[in-house]
């Protein structure tokens, strides 16, 4: 007996957005830098972790 699953992925447009967001934030990070190769490495590096910036400084304003 042969049972199809269908899977249904429903994350696609988040994928997306962060998709943009990277490429928008390593845009940022590399026009920022000085253009050696070790910039735009750590640019491209910083553009994965930049959300994680974001909640500390956000977390650090709020006194928690």
């Amino acid at each position: 007996m042969s049972e199809r699953v269908r899977l249904v992925e429903r994350a696609g447009p988040w994928g997306f957005f962060f998709l943009l967001a990277y490429i928008g934030a390593a845009i940022y990070f590399i026009t920022q830098s000085d253009g050696s190769f070790w910039g735009v490495i750590l640019g491209l590096l910083q553009a994965i972790v930049w959300p994680v910036y974001v909640v500390y400084h956000v977390l650090g304003a709020l006194g928690v």
